[in-house]
């Protein structure tokens, strides 16, 4: 059932852990891949990853700040030109600073928002003309929607939000497009390690399955949602967090 041959992949912020290992399980699944991230030189490693692993795979780079609208909409353009079409949109790109409210500038509230929501908007939008029937949005969320994160308000917010409008958009693009969220709960990755470092053990010792999670787990959901196997769930957002929130 899961089989992406002939299907386009557009990936944002690709060159980030969960983003990662999704663009080389959907590779290995037949998929074409459109990898867009703001650092160019960790698409490039990236792809040369992906070719080793399926030196078959259909891969296009974008240097792409999801802030930025008008970009979103020349690396779709770009990305279209290059394969034909976009079928899913994996939406990953964001960024996760520490600042408490209280000593939080307006600036560094503005600055995560237009990243990690008001990009969220951009890209959606800038595919939504582009997609084939059948088609499908997974946005990244997080545990911190659901839970909130200390000295990560901004960011809890902003995940919030992509939530809800995931649920909206899907609401907007049925039948023809299916849209959803996974929310991650305490993985290993490059954004999680200074988080860990400091409290590991304890997130450790509340996550019911006592360890953390992998990318290569988030990826699985991802792909799961964008297959066939998902094709009667939109709107929902898909907890991934070893029973750290269970809902």
């Amino acid at each position: 059932m899961i089989n992406f041959a002939d299907k386009t992949f557009f990936i944002t912020g690709a060159g980030g852990g969960i983003a990662r290992a999704t663009a080389l399980l959907v590779a290995r699944h037949g998929a074409r891949l459109a990898l867009a991230d703001i650092a160019l030189e960790a698409l490039e490693t990236l792809r040369q990853e992906i070719l080793q692993d399926t030196p078959s795979a259909q891969v296009s780079l974008h240097r792409l700040d999801v802030s930025d609208a008008q970009a979103c909409r020349a690396s779709v353009a770009a990305c279209v030109e290059f394969h034909g079409s976009i079928d899913h949109l994996v939406h990953s790109a964001g960024i996760y600073p520490e600042k408490r409210v209280a000593d939080m500038t307006e600036a560094q509230w503005r600055t995560l928002m237009a990243i990690n929501l008001d990009g969220t908007f951009h890209i959606c939008q800038a595919v939504i003309a582009h997609l084939r029937e059948g088609s499908s949005i997974v946005n990244l969320a997080s545990l911190a929607a659901q839970r909130g994160s200390y000295a990560h308000a901004h960011y809890a917010a902003a995940k919030g939000a992509v939530i809800s409008f995931s649920r909206s958009l899907a609401l907007e693009l049925a039948p023809k497009t299916r849209v959803n969220a996974v929310s991650p709960g305490i993985i290993a990755t490059p954004m999680t390690r200074e988080l860990l470092a400091s409290k590991g053990p304890a997130l450790l010792q509340s996550t019911p399955l006592g360890r953390l999670g992998t990318a290569e787990e988030v990826a699985g959901s991802i792909a799961f949602l964008c297959s066939p196997l998902a094709a009667f769930i939109t709107g929902e957002t898909l907890q991934v967090n070893g029973g750290l929130y269970i809902n």
